[in-house]
């Protein structure tokens, strides 16, 4: 009967030791695969050919009558400044033969016949559009991570939940939420520039230059 014990207990010390053994290869796995897609995103970043990318885009033959942007009406109704991400150019930029000169712009997608481009609008005014080739998903808690969260006085925290409570029970008194913006500008290789406008759901990829190529 001891002996019988002893056995079904040393069975069940080689049963955990195997479970555990079995668990600690899998944390290794996961770890392992972790770090080698992350290698992989860096590899297929580096592989990015700007160059390429940047000769197989076309110059906008995209008009706006009288240079105005009909879809700002409706980003701005429910607001009270603008929902669009301002960019600060000191120094001029390219994008084959069209010329961005300094100033302070707010960036703007849109759509026209299935492409995107970017809106560089200044004063009211659509001055310069480029087109955008790539467009993607936001990471769901990027703008968590990368948006620093307002600080509000106790009064100003009373008025919000009061317009909260106001929207959820008056129809007239809804406000639609503005979209979430953010804006990264890197410096690459070969005097190329890469802007990238988060606007709500969606990022949107440029390429631009330092100097004409």
């Amino acid at each position: 009967m001891v002996n019988i014990k002893l056995q079904v207990s040393l069975k069940k010390m080689i049963d955990f030791y195997s479970i555990t053994i079995k668990i600690q290869s899998m944390k290794k796995y996961i770890i392992i695969s972790l770090i080698l897609f992350g290698i992989n995103l860096c590899t297929n970043a580096a592989q990015v050919d700007y160059e390429q990318i940047y000769r197989d885009l076309d110059v906008p033959t995209v008009k706006y009558i009288h240079d105005i942007d009909p879809g700002e009406y409706y980003d701005t109704q429910n607001s009270t400044w603008s929902p669009y991400p301002l960019f600060r150019l000191t120094s001029p930029l390219y994008f084959k033969d069209i010329t961005i000169e300094p100033g302070y712009y707010l960036l703007t997608p849109r759509e026209h016949k299935g492409d995107w481009y970017m809106l560089f609008k200044e004063a009211g005014k659509i001055k310069y559009i480029i087109p955008v080739y790539e467009r993607e998903i936001v990471p769901v808690t990027f703008y968590d991570d990368n948006l620093p969260q307002p600080k509000l006085a106790p009064t100003q925290k009373i008025h919000l939940k009061m317009l909260d409570f106001m929207g959820k029970h008056f129809d007239s008194a809804k406000r639609k939420p503005i979209p979430k913006t953010f804006l990264e500008v890197t410096d690459l290789s070969n005097n190329f520039v890469s802007l990238v406008i988060y606007w709500g759901d969606y990022r949107y990829y440029t390429i631009l230059r330092t100097i004409r190529l």
